[in-house]
């Protein structure tokens, strides 16, 4: 039931609220993203040709270092230090944990040309290679825009061999004090369950923790014996909004008035979150640190005024890689992977910068970012840890040392669930069920989703589990012996009582369909679940997903049929035992204290920081700051 990148993607769409963001619908509709902030006319704008005499000179300063574009297995730099300098922070009951240390040695700084561009072309540049689709990922292209992509490539070329010689990494041991962490996750049920998993073992080692999400959540959460402080947003809505808009394009001002509402009620109860008493007994509380996922976005703001360091945990990609593309954006050529990721931040910073620069000034009294900046939207520079087996995705090689693959983080919750006694009869009065969900997904049309399950069924002969979720899936007045309508049953108690399952691919459900060795079908309705029903394909565990809008009684029975191939189920039983073996959760406490700088709290960021900063950092703070007088200073 997870919603996966529901709260990501739907900050993507702030981008078209803005007035002076144009889009154009081309004949295939598609929507072609180009922006326009700065007059044409401005006095301080390149002319065409300084803007092709830059390109030109920045081409030729970047190929004089860099030999050859990085492709996909070369060997990484190494990712930025954590930290400088910190105030020690003294607890009791100290964790003694290894951590690697990573020391920075003459990082040469590039002397970049692009910030002498005005702000119409330097949206152009970047505007060349997108067009957002209607499924809601972006497609990049770089054959469209070849000089920029060249740019924008070698760039990050000459960042990995700059920084390849630039660090050493030495073992060193290290005290973690009990610290008062507060846990920040925005989305639905499926989002927030593996961080309760997280939250009760960081308890076991002392630390005294927060979840801070919906209000929907707190009976789940306090039931798991966690600390709750409830976040803004209704993940109903959230999720309702994804499903009627899928991607980046909002149908109607309505649409766009919904969505930032959600949003900015988010990010105003995030500081409160990290800062107010419990709410129950009183008792008071300051964040020393911070886990969240991006989708609750402020977080990083808040730890910048809060001067505590901030882990981003996620179950979709979100670190560059060349390895596959952002699982928003859809990339046919290899080389622009990597820059998928720059393409996406950028068009969510675009679209919530007004709601994050209010919020900074208004609430944190910390300066304003400027229009094109992207450094502190990216987590690029953030310990990040990733929710998934290394045994589907593995870590890519172009992943440092700051990004852990640390495995699934299970909730178990199966072993206290009672099911009623007419479902234990009717799982035995037969072959094993399939198992047909779609979570939090709202359904347009329920009814004729439930036909074509239900004909599906009959065609290949099989029984059927219809779990009715978010989308009131399965509302019949009158049920046939092979098929039993459910609600409210823990995914880990219930697939493995299934032959097989159909579910709409979030991170978590998916994980727990592959824990139970089922073979699995994903129909995605945006987002990352395409890029979970690739992976399941590719790795020949189910077969290709099938989009909700492709859902019909033909597609369904063919996928059905592929699964209880009994290779299939051979394969599947091969990841659970492998799943089976890992412990995520335990993964997960370890590189957060592993990440950990070695001096808590850590202070208030310094200018003197910026002589620290990577070559793709610095770029992009040359144009934030050539904006920031432009724009006057917002």
């Amino acid at each position: 039931m997870v919603m996966g990148c529901n709260g990501i993607e739907h900050l993507c769409k702030e981008v078209l609220e803005d007035k002076k963001g144009l889009t154009k619908m081309d004949d295939g509709g598609f929507v072609s993203v180009r922006g326009e902030v700065m007059s044409q006319e401005d006095d301080d704008s390149a002319s065409s040709k300084e803007v092709e005499d830059l390109k030109e000179n920045l081409v030729h300063q970047l190929s004089s270092q860099v030999t050859s574009l990085p492709q996909e297995g070369l060997e990484p730099g190494i990712a930025a230090s954590v930290g400088s300098e910190r105030n020690s922070l003294i607890g009791e009951a100290e964790i003694m944990i290894s951590r690697s240390m990573i020391e920075k040695r003459g990082l040469r700084r590039h002397d970049l040309m692009l910030d002498r561009l005005s702000e119409h072309e330097k949206q152009k540049l970047i505007a060349n290679l997108v067009k957002i689709q209607k499924d809601g990922t972006v497609e990049v292209d770089v054959e469209r825009s070849a000089s920029v992509a060249s740019e924008l490539l070698e760039l990050q070329s000459f960042e990995e061999s700059t920084m390849s010689g630039s660090f050493i990494i030495s073992e060193s041991k290290k005290s973690v004090p009990r610290l008062q962490i507060v846990i920040l996750v925005v989305g639905t049920r499926g989002d927030v369950q593996p961080f309760v998993a997280i939250a009760k073992r960081l308890q076991e080692y002392g630390h005294r923790v927060r979840l801070a999400t919906h209000a929907n959540f707190k009976t789940f959460v306090r039931s798991a014996g966690v600390n709750f402080y409830p976040l803004g947003g209704d993940p109903r809505v959230l999720a309702g909004y994804m499903a009627r808009n899928k991607g980046l394009i909002p149908s109607g001002p309505t649409e766009i008035s919904i969505q930032r509402k959600q949003l900015k009620a988010i990010i105003d109860s995030l500081l409160p979150a990290c800062t107010e008493p419990d709410s129950e007994t009183g008792i008071p509380f300051t964040a020393q640190a911070i886990i969240a996922n991006p989708p609750a976005y402020g977080h990083v703001h808040v730890a910048e005024a809060l001067g505590v360091p901030i882990h981003i945990f996620f179950t979709m990609p979100w670190t560059p890689t060349y390895a596959f593309p952002h699982p928003l954006a859809r990339v046919p050529q290899g080389a622009g992977y990597w820059m998928s990721y720059i393409i996406v931040d950028l068009l969510i910073w675009w679209g919530m910068r007004g709601i994050i620069n209010d919020f900074r000034k208004r609430t944190l009294k910390l300066p304003p970012i400027a229009y094109f900046s992207m450094y502190r939207g990216s987590i690029s520079h953030l310990p990040t840890a990733y929710m998934w087996s290394p045994h589907l995705v593995p870590k890519p090689s172009d992943w440092g040392p700051l990004v852990d693959v640390v495995g699934y983080c299970f909730l178990k919750l199966g072993s206290k669930y009672q099911p009623r006694e007419d479902f234990v009869q009717w799982i035995k009065k037969g072959p094993p069920p399939l198992y047909f969900g779609f979570g939090s997904m709202p359904l347009e049309d329920p009814k004729g989703t439930t036909d074509v399950i239900l004909e599906a069924l009959k065609e290949t002969e099989q029984r059927g589990i219809i779990d009715r979720g978010w989308g009131n899936l399965g509302n019949l007045a009158e049920v046939s012996d092979n098929v039993f309508l459910l609600e409210e049953c823990p995914h880990d108690w219930l697939f493995p009582q299934c032959s097989a399952v159909v579910h709409h691919g979030g991170a978590g459900t998916t994980a727990t369909g592959l824990k139970a060795g089922c073979p699995t079908t994903i129909v995605p309705f945006f987002g990352d679940q395409f890029f979970w029903g690739d992976r399941i394909h590719q790795k020949e565990l189910g077969p290709a997903p099938i989009p909700i809008y492709e859902l019909n009684v033909e597609n369904l029975s063919h996928a059905i049929k592929f699964m209880l191939q009994p290779e299939v189920k051979s394969r599947a039983m091969e990841v659970a035992n492998l799943i089976e073996n890992e412990d995520g959760i335990a993964a997960a406490v370890d590189a957060f204290h592993r990440q950990l700088p070695d001096e808590l709290p850590l202070p208030t960021p310094s200018h003197a920081e910026e002589d620290n900063l990577s070559p793709i950092q610095w770029f992009f703070n040359q144009l934030a700051k050539w904006c920031s007088v432009a724009c006057g200073g917002v």
